[in-house]
């Protein structure tokens, strides 16, 4: 975007002169120089000393940053002087100009050039495609066992609450909160007992931009994120040609939004310390083994073994991160994987209960109702 050039906007580097600085100057021309400049390539130099820029001919941009920041670019209808240090680089808005240029001191050092089409990439972020889109309505004491995937997932409660377990951290989402994971970031998801989630479910492809400052937390969504949301869900029931662009570009400004409130001074912030990373990398390679081998018989010992940590560390680390046991947490994937044995109608609970390992049919029937409320016989007539 090209910006107006006024001294609020271009005071960081340096002061907006009045137009008639051009003309009223004591400077001779023939100590200015004068750069010819095209709408193709862009000199970008440094300022060594307080320099002084006019333009001459035609229509210039002005396009400066400050050490690592990105280029802010300005249309010179107006004289300028540039603080020293000040990286710039000058280019035709369209066919050919030229500018005039004198510093105080020592001359600006010639950097380089660069192409005006790169230089004046402001967006970087660009959704490429959208895999996955869900409006999704679970059961009470919901548990999805976890997975990863090579696309990273935006997670939207819209009603109830919702646990997403990420990197070892349980976070609690409510209605209005979001999360999203990261391209191959493990992660599962949890309801508690009486709680009936609903919730919304985006994989995408994205580029451009690290989305580093995004994982690993939560964000309760501003009403104009909430907004955008509902208008993607509304988009997709009544899908028409223009629909899916339409959606990425909803989707690319959500990004937006959350990247921006990510990077500001008040963003919640994320631990990022080793042993928070080497605690979350222990816990996740937990989870993982645990959902691989679920219809194994499984014990706190045999899984902390496979992690390389004693039960006793495991057990405080599943406390610490998640609120529960590992033997609490084996219990939930088995009844939840048992649920999903009863509804694909193949086995009888005694099958069920010997394929996952319980030592009766008595004992999945009484563990089951413990955790859901009701027994198995009653949640397949429901489901059937």
């Amino acid at each position: 975007m090209i910006r107006n050039l006024n001294q609020v906007n271009f005071g960081s580097y340096g002061s907006v002169l009045p137009e008639r600085a051009h003309s009223a100057t004591p400077i001779p021309r023939e100590e200015m120089e004068c750069i010819a400049l095209d709408s193709d390539c862009a000199p970008i130099y440094q300022a060594q000393s307080d320099t002084w820029i006019c333009g001459s001919t035609g229509m210039t941009i002005l396009s400066v940053c400050s050490g690592e920041d990105e280029y802010l670019h300005f249309y010179l209808d107006k004289p300028v002087s540039l603080k020293k240090g000040v990286q710039f680089a000058l280019s035709a808005f369209k066919g050919s100009a030229s500018v005039l240029v004198h510093p105080a001191a020592e001359r600006p050092d010639f950097l380089g050039t660069q192409t005006v089409q790169r230089l004046r990439e402001d967006q970087k972020l660009h959704v490429d495609g959208i895999y996955t889109f869900f409006y999704q309505e679970k059961e009470q004491g919901f548990l999805f066992p976890g997975e990863s995937h090579p696309m990273p997932e935006l997670t939207y409660v819209d009603q109830g609450e919702l646990h997403s377990v990420v990197e070892g951290q349980d976070l609690l989402l409510k209605q209005g909160d979001l999360v999203i994971y990261g391209s191959n970031q493990w992660h599962m998801q949890y309801a508690d007992i009486g709680v009936a989630p609903r919730f919304v479910t985006i994989s995408f492809d994205v580029g451009g931009v690290e989305l580093t400052p995004l994982l690993n937390r939560k964000f309760t969504a501003p009403q104009a994120t909430a907004n955008l949301l509902q208008s993607m869900l509304r988009e997709q029931e009544h899908m028409d040609s223009f629909s899916t662009d339409i959606i990425v570009s909803q989707l690319t400004l959500l990004l937006l939004y959350l990247l921006r409130e990510a990077q500001s001074p008040s963003g919640s912030k994320v631990k990022n310390a080793n042993i928070v990373q080497n605690e979350n990398e222990i816990i996740r390679l937990a989870q993982q083994y645990v959902a691989g081998h679920i219809r194994e018989k499984l014990s706190v010992p045999m899984v902390a073994n496979q992690v390389g940590v004693s039960p006793s560390y495991l057990t405080v680390l599943f406390h610490k991160n998640l609120q529960i046991s590992p033997g609490e947490y084996i219990r939930r994937i088995k009844l939840q994987e048992s649920k999903q044995m009863i509804r694909e109608n193949n086995l009888n609970f005694t099958q069920i209960a010997a394929i996952l390992q319980y030592s009766t049919v008595h004992h999945f029937s009484r563990q089951f109702k413990d955790k859901f409320g009701i027994t198995p016989t009653e949640y397949a007539k429901s489901v059937r």
